[in-house]
Parts: structure tokens; sequence; C-alpha cells
């Protein structure tokens, strides 16, 4: 696939839990702490407050963009 995509969402610590950095395969529009945080660090009482913290976006990038650039930089 010449073109990878990707929802990163970054956790910083809540209560006792430590700060995390999830990475997740879904489509855009799912691209929140609801659908890409798993497991769920915190209770069910929590989850709101934990996602309100987490700061996710949605990235795109070019497999073969970044292969030719790798090769282009070695030679």
């Amino acid at each position: 696939n010449s073109e990878d995509v990707r929802c990163k969402c970054i956790c910083p610590p809540y209560k006792d839990h430590s700060g995390h950095i999830y990475n997740k395969n879904v489509s855009q529009k799912d691209c929140d702490c609801l659908h890409v945080v798993e497991p769920m660090p915190v209770p069910g009482p929590d989850v709101e407050a934990y996602c309100l913290r987490c700061e996710c976006k949605y990235e795109e990038r070019s497999s073969v963009t970044i292969k030719v650039s790798s090769v282009v930089l070695l030679a």
C-alpha cells in the first residue's frame, strides 16, 4: 500500500495512569479517543475526563515517498 493512514492519540498522565501514545488505523471520522484508545486505561466514570485530555490527529503518509527519499539520502 503506497499510502499509510492512522490516528495518533497522545494522552497525558491522568490520576495514577502514566501518559501514553496510541496509534490505530481508523478512518478520519473515527479518529478520536473512544475509537483509538484500547484498552481504555480508566474505569467507565473517568473515560470522558481522560479522553478530553487526549489529543488525537489523523495522519496520512506515502510509504513510496519515504522509501524513495531514504534511498536518495543514503546514495
